[in-house]
């Protein structure tokens, strides 16, 4: 297999086969009865959401020896890797709750940070047979679980101005709160034209020109939003705090939670 890369884009590239390779696992999981555990933080968790970051892990190792690994399952048991220089992403599962409720909306990601931003990232729905990737530029393909995205007819996306009728805002499925609907508001999103969906698509959406703003006031880790930011970049858009100041990832002090942010599209100030 690939040997440590650094070329951005064919490191999404390969981000996006380990992903759907995660992926055949997820699923054998989500066709069965499967069982809903606790974690510490009180988040839920499933077989699934280890036994994804066991595959994501092994082969990161393999392709890209050297780089540390924060990740969602094993930073929970307690590891701590060293995040001071560059550091890949990873959230096996994204949107476990939507997982369990079976919906589909929830997706594997794998993220490269350097300097603390996002250079390259992929986001994987694999109930939904759609990958999104990118660096320099971003991209999405229909596919299944355990197959290449080169096989797949990849198709370049960006984002889109912001619509003369005005911009449609995508909001957790799980997570809204009084904060982001008044923020929607204030930059002019009508009832109608707010979107609810669940884990890092809701950068995807705004990546593939289909949403235009995606404000977060909750909380969320560094995993839950480094490759749906990464990608979001490739297409042309931007991740802000609120103030508009710069989003940035490493942030140990804080124990990898993020503060508030949005997600823009290509015309949003």
């Amino acid at each position: 297999m690939m040997t440590l890369c650094r070329d951005h884009d064919q490191m999404a590239l390969r981000f996006a086969d380990i992903c759907s390779q995660a992926g055949v696992r997820i699923m054998d999981i989500y066709q069965t009865d499967f069982e809903t555990n606790t974690k510490l933080d009180k988040s839920p968790v499933t077989e699934a959401d280890e036994v994804a970051e066991e595959v994501i892990l092994k082969a990161l190792e393999q392709d890209f020896p050297g780089i540390p690994v924060l990740a969602e399952e094993s930073f929970s048991a307690g590891f701590r890797p060293d995040t001071t220089g560059e550091f890949l992403l990873v959230d096996p599962i994204d949107g476990t709750r939507e997982f369990i409720s079976r919906n589909g909306e929830f997706t594997v990601n794998i993220a490269l940070i350097e300097k603390a931003r996002p250079v390259a990232g992929c986001v994987y729905a694999p109930a939904r047979h759609q990958t999104f990737y990118g660096a320099r530029s971003a991209w999405t393909a229909p596919v299944a679980a355990g197959k290449s995205v080169q096989d797949c007819s990849p198709t370049r996306i960006q984002t889109r101005p912001v619509p003369v009728a005005g911009p449609t805002a995508v909001m957790s499925r799980s997570h809204v709160d009084a904060d982001t609907l008044e923020f929607a508001e204030r930059h002019g999103v009508s009832p109608e034209n707010r979107v609810s969906a669940g884990s890092s698509l809701k950068f995807c959406l705004i990546a593939s020109g289909q949403a235009d703003l995606y404000p977060r006031f909750g909380p969320t880790m560094e995993w839950d939003t480094g490759a749906g930011h990464a990608v979001l970049n490739a297409a042309g858009g931007r991740v802000t705090r609120p103030d508009g100041g710069e989003f940035l990832y490493g942030k140990k002090a804080a124990g990898y939670f993020n503060g508030p942010f949005v997600a823009w599209g290509q015309s949003a100030d």
